[in-house]
């Protein structure tokens, strides 16, 4: 899934609760240093990282991020002094050229994002960066990521620089920078939607059903929202109210999740699964002991592995509007 850079408050709420961070670093797995980089808003984290720290200091989510009214005006300063910094190293290294060529043979040769990182050996999130420019690559992995797109280096390489040379980046480049903004804005990684254009407009579907799950009628809208621009060009996307505590109480009742059906469902995604043409289950996406991708709710607790057949019934949620 999307990861995402924002300045926050988890360091706050973090000493507040009297908590570590090693009991945080051990709460979600990673390092120290990972920890101090996360909460001075200099490492990216995903949506089902954010859930478990709030969850871990029993806060709601929208209280993690920093905004014009809780926070310290030095503290969203500096986080946006940082992003220009790795911008333009980012600019100066050729990385965003890079992530473009990549995505641009990645589709001449009908591969999807999944296909071509389990090929090199990568998690769905880091190859993600990579396409998007925001990752450096080592040679280890340009050789891996060579492979899985059945080319040499040398070939992708110069491939990269044809199309480079040919202007047929520039517009992967600036879809690619667009997108960054949406996820990186200072005001809110979730909730801010300035991109949005006035004009477009997403259904919003879902009325509480039994067990926690949420029914969907097509044919009977609740609402329209302000589409995300990432949506605007995609016919099958729509929107969902929450309506349901099954994924815990750090999501408010009225947040909206806004569902892309073609984008691919990974590990850390949150999604809406369909259990009969109306009826969806809201769950957390994550990998069984076997490898397999499983779906987790809580309120009770609930494990929902999936089969191949069920996959197509997954639809992955995009954005959160809290």
């Amino acid at each position: 899934m999307e990861e995402i850079i924002f300045p926050n408050q988890i360091r706050m709420y973090r000493r507040l609760r009297g908590r570590s961070m090693q009991e945080l670093a051990d709460q979600l797995g990673v390092s120290l240093s990972a920890i101090s980089k996360i909460e001075k808003g200099y490492r990216r984290v995903d949506q089902e990282q954010l859930v478990r720290v709030a969850e871990f200091l029993d806060c709601p989510l929208q209280d993690l991020f920093v905004n014009e009214q809780n926070s310290q005006q030095e503290v969203v300063i500096a986080w946006r002094r940082e992003q220009e910094r790795r911008n333009k190293i980012n600019e100066k290294s050729g990385l965003k050229t890079l992530g473009a060529g990549l995505r641009q043979i990645r589709g001449e040769k009908g591969l999807t994002l999944i296909e071509v990182a389990e090929g090199a050996d990568m998690t769905l999130s880091v190859y993600h960066r990579i396409e998007m420019g925001q990752r450096e690559v080592s040679d280890k992995e340009m050789k891996n990521i060579a492979k899985a797109l059945k080319m040499s280096v040398e070939e992708m390489k110069s491939h990269i620089n044809d199309l480079n040379n040919n202007g047929l980046l520039d517009e992967i480049i600036m879809r690619n920078d667009a997108k960054y903004k949406l996820f990186s804005t200072a005001r809110s990684a979730i909730s801010s939607y300035e991109v949005m254009q006035d004009n477009a407009q997403i259904s919003v579907y879902g009325t509480a059903g039994r067990d926690g799950n949420v029914l969907i009628d097509l044919d009977e809208e609740i609402k329209k929202v302000a589409c995300p621009a990432q949506l605007q060009n995609k016919r099958d996307a729509y929107a969902l109210n929450l309506c349901s505590r099954r994924l815990g109480n750090v999501l408010p009742p009225r947040a909206i999740l806004f569902v892309d059906p073609q984008d691919p469902v990974g590990s850390g995604d949150i999604a809406v699964f369909y259990v009969n043409e109306s009826e969806v289950k809201i769950v957390s996406v994550r990998e069984n002991e076997k490898g397999q991708l499983c779906g987790i709710r809580w309120n009770p607790d609930e494990k929902i592995n999936f089969n191949d057949d069920d996959l197509s019934k997954l639809h992955r949620v995009v954005f959160i509007s809290l």
